[in-house]
């Protein structure tokens, strides 16, 4: 469960996507002059310590890219090379925003997603009258079924980008992230598609394979 708290955000998250999208060699491929919100979704952190949030943003030229951040309510001493920006949020305080691909709760998160066959977090709103379910618009969804538990442990991941995809690696386990999603077969690895609004059709926004 992922909560939503009404507040001022500076700067906006569009605004600091905007800022920090162009300058990553993944999107140098797209017309980043412009960028504007198509959706985004959430997975949730089971201690409840960090917000996981992936963009959908469409460019200039019609492409998609997606970005994963995470939010912290303190900086992460370990993570000060993929501090994306600080925002100040009028309900939770002062936010630290990371590169989610360097993370290793997004990347569990994420994988186990994958493995079995989860979806997004349900999102409620924070109001006078409690917490409020807001209605998706944005979905994903794991092709696994294998039983929640287990998996790479991902804090000594390493990561390597190629073009618009994005490879992380730990253990035997590689994580492919798809900056740009694909409608494509991406071989047997198992998958995260996902739909949003203009896009009814499922996409390929994430692989999963082992190679042991």
């Amino acid at each position: 469960m992922a909560v939503h708290h009404p507040a001022t955000i500076l700067p906006s998250k569009l605004e600091l996507l905007q800022a920090w999208v162009p300058l990553q060699a993944w999107a140098s491929g797209a017309d980043t002059s412009t960028l504007r919100r198509l959706g985004s979704y959430r997975f949730d952190d089971p201690d409840g310590e960090v917000g996981m949030e992936t963009h959908l943003l469409g460019t200039a030229d019609g492409q998609v890219l997606q970005v994963p951040l995470t939010y912290r309510g303190a900086p992460s001493p370990s993570a000060a090379a993929s501090l994306v920006t600080t925002m100040t949020h009028t309900t939770l305080g002062d936010r630290w925003v990371y590169d989610a691909r360097h993370d290793p709760v997004y990347l569990t998160a994420l994988a186990l997603t994958i493995t079995t066959g989860g979806r997004e977090a349900d999102l409620f709103e924070a109001t006078a009258q409690g917490l409020v379910l807001e209605p998706g618009t944005t979905h994903v969804r794991g092709c696994g079924t294998s039983p929640a538990g287990g998996g790479s442990d991902w804090s000594r991941a390493a990561v390597d980008v190629e073009g618009t995809t994005t490879r992380v690696r730990a253990a035997g386990d590689v994580l492919t992230l798809l900056h740009a999603p694909t409608d494509r077969t991406l071989g047997s690895a198992l998958q995260l598609t996902g739909t949003w609004p203009g896009q009814d059709v499922p996409l390929v926004l994430a692989t999963l394979a082992r190679t042991t």
